[in-house]
């Protein structure tokens, strides 16, 4: 009997179609919270695909809760003295739950005064055991390197923890609206092949689609070896415009909140004229129904996932296992 570990791109081929599944799963789960007092500010501590998941959630926090959230990094706590943390809320977003220097900084920031709460997908990992809330991705294994229902399984569990927070966030909506919307982008040859030309990849994102750019940037580095960069559309046509006068695709994340449509459509019409490759990805055209703005952009990322992994078996390497990563990376 063949196993999947035999057959490049077996895991990730599963696990990104289980995504959505675990997004209704996470998304509607309830969440018992303590009384975590007046809490003025969060910070997110999370590396790599639950970074990006963590920066989906920041905008969705702040539109829900008004309060700032933003990212803090883990070297504060695990090579640094910390920082004072009274009255703020520390989220922690690990799919192992196992990286030391996420389980300092969980340790860490308690000891400075933070709430600590935590988005796993591991049972009892450590990071659980050091916070005072875990909101369980509950997405099972995951066994390609490449993260995929695990940080869609992430952004879930944070709308079902928001909802916690704010019982008028309705997370349960979008679940609902998810489970009868299309499994696969209807273009999926036409990006695919798009991937295949190019040489550069900018990921432009506004909102909550700037970390879903992330996450796809990081994908096509990690699946494909594209060389890929995040951008918003607010900042992109800045600098990183110049890089235009090379061949460069440009996939634009289209989450459909109205009032980023502009910003969108500058940086579309300006990548254009410059005879830039570029692809735009529209909730609004893909599937109907409420969607908080969090939801579109992980089901953005559940829609790109299968063709990052076709793009890389077309270019001979197998995403499950890259050659140069490890599941859990160690860092400090």
């Amino acid at each position: 009997m063949t196993m999947k570990a035999d057959v490049p791109g077996a895991w990730m081929a599963q696990e990104s179609g289980e995504a959505l599944g675990v997004f209704a799963r996470a998304a509607t789960q309830a969440v018992a919270l303590p009384d975590i007092g007046d809490v003025r500010a969060f910070y997110t501590i999370a590396r790599g695909s639950s970074d990006a998941a963590a920066n989906i959630l920041s905008y969705e926090f702040m539109r829900v809760l008004g309060v700032p959230v933003t990212s803090l990094p883990p070297s504060v706590f695990s090579i640094g003295d910390g920082v004072k943390m009274a009255g703020t809320a520390a989220l922690v977003v690990s799919q192992s739950g196992a990286s030391e220097d996420l389980v300092r900084s969980a340790k860490g920031a308690g000891a400075r005064g933070a709430k600590v709460l935590a988005i796993t997908n591991q049972p009892n990992s450590p990071v659980e055991q050091v916070s005072e809330v875990t909101v369980p991705i509950a997405a099972g294994p995951e066994n390609a390197v490449p993260a995929t229902k695990t940080v869609v399984g992430s952004i879930a569990a944070g709308m079902a923890l928001l909802a916690g927070l704010e019982p008028k966030y309705d997370a349960k909506s979008s679940a609902a609206t998810l489970a009868g919307a299309p499994a696969a982008l209807p273009n999926a040859a036409a990006i695919r092949a798009a991937f295949l030309r190019a040489r550069s990849v900018y990921v432009i994102g506004r909102d909550t689609g700037f970390g879903a750019a992330h996450e796809v940037a990081l994908k096509l580095k990690e699946c494909c070896a594209i060389h890929a960069e995040a951008y918003s559309s607010s900042e992109v046509l800045h600098g990183p415009l110049q890089l235009a006068t090379n061949p460069l695709m440009v996939m634009i994340l289209d989450t459909g909140r109205a009032d980023i449509q502009d910003s969108l459509d500058q940086a579309e019409a300006r990548f254009q004229a410059e005879g830039c490759d570029v692809h735009r990805l529209r909730v609004s055209a893909l599937c109907e129904g409420p969607l908080t703005p969090a939801a579109a952009a992980a089901y953005l990322l559940a829609l790109i996932y299968p063709v990052i992994l076709e793009t890389a078996l077309a270019l001979g390497l197998n995403p499950d296992a890259p050659e140069t990563l490890s599941k859990v990376t160690q860092t400090t």
